[in-house]
């Protein structure tokens, strides 16, 4: 019973989140939270252009928390909007842009909207970037286009959990254009980068102090001492000197 109400529950959050990217269409919309609080469910909406989700005083929002109510039978639904800091490392709101402007000026342009996307995340600070546009663009038969810059890891756990991805696709009269975008945004660490620790001075200094007496504890036991016991000495600086650097680790 408990797996079937949670199957349910996701379903559910699905369907909103497919609802709302359709009312929203092109707002920039990235990502969609609801999270379940003692008032009611909280529905966050990232986007670059809050101005267009919250609509002219707050139109939009009350008309779409009306139709939450009836549609998806939300007791009370609060929707709130988020705006998305870096618009061009999120790749939901750089694909919906290339979608408006592919139905916007045509496949024939798809050229320099790719380059110019692509070249909007590096700019940003974005590590690297690919953008593949498949589909009759502008030829009578299907191709695929790939726009690339910068690294991006292709296999691997940073490649399955940590690229950014998003694919959406263009109506256009020639037939369906699709859009694929993935992004390497800079918070990734990457695990061949390392920091090293510069030791302080002080550090360097006190060495180099701990060297000099043991050096000036060697020389007057080997002027005190004769000749025939240097060996054992010996032994005796060693031994010093071992416990010396245990001290140091």
């Amino acid at each position: 019973m408990i797996e079937k109400q949670f199957v349910k529950q996701k379903l559910n959050e699905f369907q909103i989140q497919t609802f709302l990217k359709k009312e929203l269409t092109n707002c920039g919309i990235g990502k969609i939270e609801i999270k379940r609080t003692p008032l009611g469910e909280k529905i966050v909406v990232y986007t670059s252009r809050p101005g267009l989700v919250v609509g002219k005083k707050g139109e939009t929002i009350k008309r779409l928390t009306i139709v939450l109510k009836k549609k998806f039978r939300m007791e009370n639904p609060q929707l709130e909007v988020g705006e998305i800091e870096n618009p061009s490392l999120d790749p939901s709101a750089v694909a919906e842009r290339i979608v408006y402007a592919l139905e916007r000026f045509g496949s024939k342009r798809f050229k320099s909207i790719g380059y110019q996307s692509l070249q909007e995340i590096i700019d940003a600070g974005g590590l690297g970037a690919e953008i593949v546009i498949s589909g009759k663009v502008p030829s009578s038969r299907a191709k695929s286009w790939r726009f690339k810059a910068g690294h991006l890891k292709k296999s691997g756990d940073i490649a399955l959990s940590k690229i950014k991805r998003k694919s959406m696709q263009a109506l256009l009269k020639s037939g369906v254009i699709g859009v694929k975008v993935s992004i390497m945004t800079p918070d990734i660490m990457m695990p061949d980068k390392f920091e090293v620790k510069e030791e302080t001075k002080k550090q360097i200094e006190e060495k180099k102090e701990e060297k000099i007496e043991v050096k000036k504890r060697v020389r007057k036991k080997k002027d005190e001492i004769p000749s025939n016991e240097i060996p054992e000495v010996k032994e005796e600086v060693k031994a010093e000197e071992k416990d010396g650097n245990n001290k140091k680790e």
